[in-house]
């Protein structure tokens, strides 16, 4: 087992080559046929192939999409059948979003010897193991496929599912999202009675509506007890093979069990959640950098129709216009907010970035990125980190040369799953979708909303697009909008050094960073940067900045040192733009507030952090914020736009509630407010 894992399943494997867990003395499936019982359990009795033929393109709940949640995700025989099925019997124009709980993954290894048990499934396997990540930390991890996507929770069942509620505190559970139907599977209960929780079944209860139904494989009584006090009604129906009894059963929209509110700390109703109608299929985006592109691309992939606004003749002309974008995350050994979010934006990114890389090096190359130690306690920090993430690997001098190509003078951290990226290639492809059309040259100076309708409005006050939804990516200047001006967003200037390469220099093989950073040659030219200007938003080139870029140079070894220091600077081209920050380094992602009102409902908080208040947030129907990216644009935006999408769309969101609650527009008044 990789010792950087987290618990990966322990697995025995039989004569015919089937696995059981040696942690559960429990097997996966049935030996008679686990195919055919995963169709008779879960299939058949959650009724989904007429469900599936009946749908239409935006179902009942207003989203499009069709919820699959299950208990243990194993060797992904339960996914694999729902997709075929679903490929089968479901209209091209829906979607289908399964949603999994395990608390020991299988390694990638065991995933890939399991699923060959299945040949009528290898089509979808390969999919499947394509994708399957080969580090799987504790968290939330999103995998997309074609019409398809999975979910996978790393955790037990009952904390992975509720991280899916808007709030942790059940006064603000107001219906956002919710499942269709229930795969409860896993270990059976006398095997594994830790999962089988009244924990588990409150949340399932919270999870559904009255269209919702479930089969499990068991028939005892904790998961009888355990449905009725969560509001099902429940049905004994015969089991798979030898196997007497199995249970069925369908949500009535009732909760028998009372809810102890005394253990909850009573905090305020502020938590992501979508604000405009339910039926809603059409956006506005405001700016057409990384974040605004990537947002549009993944509303439109859920059949949303958005128009993009910006006011440049193309996409990427200013905080994205760097001809070589680095991907990657600085990590940490400790378990901390900001870490947390920068290992699952990373992990995401590699996976969403590699149809790119695949297109050629018009877009960006994935030749690894080495984050140098130039010193000895950094040096043990980064050895730490590679302890504890299997993500990147810890490299002495020598190995960290001869992976770079060029001699270097320190070792570093090597993510063998980054890169570089052409941000504004990148945004072109975003674009290429039919249901997004990009509207170049429009400068939009206000926004204001008429009969449920935002307009994006220019200088004279003309409505250059209208629709019930829009977001607000521009950077820094989603602070100057009358609705949004409360956000402590800051711009921060960089330049970057456009550098000719040299028969030497262009040995380097990976991306290099250390107090700045350079990339391999393209095009006959390294980038090489970033400097970061505090309080200065002049994007003129200057030549001092150009020197500063070139004095990282000593960092990164003696070749590239010599065989670039000497470049004339006074021919030196590059680059000028301005970065967006917040005070706490996070992005601003999600419904925006409506400051005078929540700051007026809030007011109490001012005396006492601790009060209780039985109010919710007000926000503005519809509008929406996606900004604040510092120099992670890269690494941030395909997992934020992602998020965005979802919560817009009522989905299950692809961050834990601390993550995305991490990220909401509210955050820093309701910090001012208690600081006073």
């Amino acid at each position: 087992m990789n010792p950087h894992s987290p618990d990966q399943a322990r697995l025995i494997w039989d004569e015919q080559g089937q696995p059981l867990s040696s942690t559960f003395d429990d097997v996966y499936f049935s030996r008679q046929d686990g195919l055919a019982e995963t169709r008779h359990v879960f299939l058949e009795h959650n009724q989904l192939q007429k469900r599936f033929e009946q749908l239409t393109t935006t179902d009942d709940t207003g989203t499009g999409v069709f919820t699959i949640a299950e208990t243990g995700f194993g060797t992904g025989l339960n996914f694999l059948a729902a997709w075929q099925l679903w490929q089968q019997h479901a209209p091209s124009t829906a979607q289908l979003h399964f949603v999994s709980c395990e608390k020991f993954p299988l390694s990638k290894p065991d995933l890939i010897r399991a699923l060959r048990l299945w040949p009528e499934l290898s089509s979808l396997a390969n999919e499947l193991i394509d994708a399957y990540p080969t580090y799987l930390p504790p968290g939330l991890h999103r995998l997309n496929f074609a019409g398809v996507r999975l979910s996978l929770l790393i955790a037990d069942a009952a904390d992975g599912f509720a991280q899916l509620l808007p709030s942790p505190d059940p006064r603000w559970q107001t219906p956002n999202f919710t499942v269709d139907a229930w795969f409860l599977d896993g270990f059976a209960p006398s095997k594994n009675p830790e999962m089988w929780s009244e924990e588990l079944f409150r949340v399932i209860g919270l999870l559904s509506r009255e269209q919702t139904t479930l089969a499990t494989f068991s028939a005892a009584g904790v998961v009888k007890r355990g449905l009725t006090s969560a509001g099902f009604s429940i049905q004994k129906v015969p089991g798979f093979g030898r196997k007497r009894e199995m249970i069925s059963a369908r949500y009535d929209g009732g909760c028998s069990s009372s809810t102890d509110y005394s253990q909850h700390r009573h905090a305020p109703g502020i938590y992501q959640r979508s604000t405009q109608p339910p039926g809603v299929r059409h956006a506005i985006v405001i700016g057409a950098g990384l974040a605004g592109c990537h947002t549009a691309r993944a509303l439109a992939e859920r059949g949303w129709h958005v128009q993009v606004l910006d006011s440049e003749a193309k996409p990427a002309q200013h905080g994205s216009g760097n001809r070589q974008g680095v991907l990657y995350a600085k990590l940490s050994h400790k378990n901390e907010t900001l870490p947390d979010f920068n290992l699952h934006s990373l992990l995401f990114a590699q996976r969403h970035y590699r149809p790119f890389w695949r297109m050629g090096p018009t877009l960006g190359a994935p030749c690894g990125v080495l984050q140098l130690a130039y010193s000895e306690k950094q040096a043990q920090q980064y050895q730490r980190i590679s302890e504890k993430h299997a993500l990147a690997t810890w490299l002495d001098n020598r190995q960290a040369s001869e992976k770079a190509g060029v001699p270097l003078n320190h070792g570093g951290l090597y993510f063998n799953g980054c890169g570089w990226l052409n941000p504004p290639a990148v945004c072109e492809q975003l674009l290429n979708h039919p249901l997004i059309s990009f509207k170049a040259g429009q400068a939009i100076s206000a926004i204001k909303q008429v009969d449920s309708l935002w307009q994006a409005l220019d200088d004279n006050g003309e409505s250059k697009a209208t629709a019930e939804v829009l977001v607000l990516a521009t950077a820094q200047q989603c602070g100057s909008f009358t609705q949004t001006r409360h956000l402590p967003l800051k711009a921060i200037r960089g330049q970057v050094t456009h550098i000719p390469a040299t028969a030497k220099s262009e040995t380097l093989r990976t991306v290099l960073c250390a107090k700045g950073y350079i990339a391999p040659s393209w095009e006959q030219h390294h980038s090489l940067g970033a400097t970061f200007n505090l309080a200065e938003t002049d994007t003129q080139l200057r030549q001092e900045d150009h020197l500063k870029n070139m004095a990282h140079l000593s960092d990164f070894g003696p070749v590239l040192q010599a065989s670039l220091g000497n470049s004339a600077h006074d021919q030196l081209k590059g680059r000028a733009a301005l970065r967006c920050t917040t005070p706490d380094y996070l992005p601003v992602v999600g419904p925006a507030p409506d400051a005078q009102q929540l700051e007026q409902s809030f007011a109490p908080l001012s005396k006492n952090a601790k009060a209780r208040l039985e109010c919710e947030a007000s926000y503005h129907p519809g509008l929406y914020l996606n900004t604040g990216y510092g120099s992670r644009g890269l690494a941030y935006t395909p997992l934020c736009a992602e998020f965005l999408a979802a919560l817009i769309n009522r989905e299950t969101p692809p961050l834990t509630q601390h993550l995305a609650q991490a990220l909401h527009p509210a955050r820093f008044i309701l910090r001012n407010i208690i600081r006073q």
